[in-house]
């Protein structure tokens, strides 16, 4: 596990930009599954005017990692969150975005194998020990991608966002240890204590992204403030 603690979300933000462009720029297909979300969007903003209208990057393909649909919409939120984030400021071509969805995540295992494997995950970390959709008490260390039916009882159902019964998918941390590079981006006080337990706590499904202690190429990329409980 590598930490880069940097001064600011500016620079924090630089930083991920230019890790993702390393990857990017190899000469062959490579494989990205990206976050959603606010963490990132300073990232994007940063990669698509890069990225737009440059035939150097017709290689990279994208996939989502977890997915919540909407009724009655062709598309979840998370796919439409990284439309409006990268995938339409950067012009990315829609034979290089492949969806995870509820209809296809039985498959999506064999699609990235197929596709040589995922070289890089951004990812970010939730205030309760969450990352992709790898929720306290709905997660297991041994999951691939799977679908998970919310019942309401959970400590993170949200009355005014949820409902009991309905389902979203994730990649799975036995999924999400696969991947080639591992990049964690996380700021702001607020998530200064959390930081401290998955990175420097015991590996446990209460804390379901302290797994990635166990990764052999994880990045974590912090500003000083989510660094600041860290011990030295």
């Amino acid at each position: 596990m590598k930490i880069l603690i940097k001064q600011d979300f500016d620079t924090m933000s630089e930083w991920a930009k230019m890790l993702l462009l390393s990857t990017m720029s190899q000469d062959k297909r490579v494989n990205l599954s990206i976050t959603a979300g606010k963490t990132p969007a300073l990232v994007y903003q940063k990669l698509a005017s890069i990225v737009k209208n440059s035939s150097d990057f017709d290689n990279v393909h994208y996939y989502n990692f977890d997915e919540i649909p909407v009724p009655h919409q062709k598309e979840g939120i998370t796919l439409t969150d990284l439309r409006t984030l990268y995938l339409k400021p950067a012009e990315i071509s829609e034979q290089n975005i492949h969806p995870l969805t509820v209809e296809n995540f039985q498959q999506q295992e064999q699609r990235i194998a197929d596709a040589g494997g995922l070289d890089l995950m951004l990812i970010g970390l939730g205030a309760d020990g969450h990352f992709c959709g790898n929720m306290p008490t709905t997660t297991h260390f041994k999951n691939e991608t799977y679908q998970v039916t919310v019942t309401g009882s959970e400590p993170w159902f949200v009355p005014e966002m949820m409902q009991p019964g309905m389902t979203f998918v994730t990649m799975g941390p036995a999924s999400i240890m696969k991947v080639k590079h591992l990049v964690l981006i996380v700021n702001g006080e607020q998530k200064a204590q959390m930081v401290k337990q998955v990175l420097q706590g015991p590996v446990t499904e209460t804390y379901p992204a302290s797994i990635l202690q166990l990764h052999p190429n994880l990045t974590v990329l912090l500003d000083e403030a989510a660094a600041s409980q860290l011990e030295k």
